[in-house]
């Protein structure tokens, strides 16, 4: 994996001691790319997100891979913030208490360093399960992920 850097683009945080971090999505991207807040959310109500999101373990990107809205199939890329990132309240606080999952946010972009090409789904069974409850959860009235 190679890290195409120019001169125009925010040089990465230095200070982050958990790596790798991934990042599950639909898009095709390659490395050098940036992934910044400000367009449309993968999730819930598509509205535009302040956030980008990122994961240092590989079964969360796993699910943002295969939950993610939009066509084609789902990726996983490896990524470095290039800004301070934060624990993700929408896991952390909710439903994880202590952020087992690892999860992150950043209000500053994500530079993709490489893609995980060998990645393993979830079951079928496991997928709905999944699709079920947030579809439940969208019946209540509440959002897969709160900014």
């Amino acid at each position: 994996m190679s890290t195409n850097k120019s001169e125009d683009q925010p040089e990465p945080t230095q200070d982050l001691k958990v790596l790798p971090f991934y990042h599950g999505t639909k898009a095709d991207l390659k490395p050098g790319d940036l992934m910044e807040p400000g367009f449309t959310s993968n999730y819930g109500s598509r509205k535009k997100a302040a956030f980008v999101y990122l994961t240092a373990t590989l079964d969360a990107a796993v699910w943002g891979a295969e939950l993610a809205l939009g066509q084609g199939p789902g990726r996983i890329y490896l990524v470095e913030p290039t800004g301070p990132i934060e624990d993700d309240p929408n896991l952390t606080d909710k439903k994880f208490p202590g952020n087992p999952t690892r999860s992150y946010r950043t209000r500053h972009a994500l530079r993709v360093v490489g893609e995980v090409l060998d990645w393993q789904g979830h079951s079928p069974e496991q997928l709905q399960a999944m699709k079920e409850n947030l579809e439940r959860l969208k019946q209540m009235g509440i959002e897969a992920i709160e900014d």
